[in-house]
């Protein structure tokens, strides 16, 4: 719920538990977006028991969910594959910005690893 690639996450999870007839898509979105901002506000807080609070409820209903349904193991197997990282593929990486010290009245860039930057003018020879 703290990665980047929550929105197709939240996609995949919400398929998933309407498939089971759990609950309507919109309501168990709801109920993901509720939890994320619960572990989103207790991480950035440090409250490790809030954090674990949320995704033990999720694991629980996973749990519910492949016990009601055992075929549905191969299902949330596809959502895992395409969601998390393989093996060979790139690192997660967890980025957190904050910008402060007035108005941004240009361009901010949000990334996992960004090459040398230079802010400003260039500079010019002397004499030019």
């Amino acid at each position: 719920m703290a990665t980047d690639s929550w929105a197709r996450a939240r996609d995949r999870v919400v398929a998933f538990f309407a498939r089971r007839g759990e609950a309507q898509e919109d309501a168990v979105a709801r109920e993901l977006e509720t939890s994320r901002g619960e572990l989103m506000a207790a991480l950035d807080s440090g409250d490790e028991q809030t954090a674990s609070d949320v995704r033990a409820e999720w694991r629980t209903r996973l749990r519910r969910a492949l016990l009601a349904d055992p075929a549905a193991a191969a299902e949330l197997r596809a959502v895992l594959d395409e969601i998390l990282p393989g093996p060979d593929g790139p690192p997660v990486t967890e980025v957190r910005n904050t910008i402060s010290g007035g108005v941004q009245h240009g361009p901010v860039i949000q990334a996992g690893s960004v090459g040398p930057v230079t802010l400003g003018t260039p500079d010019h020879p002397a004499g030019h």
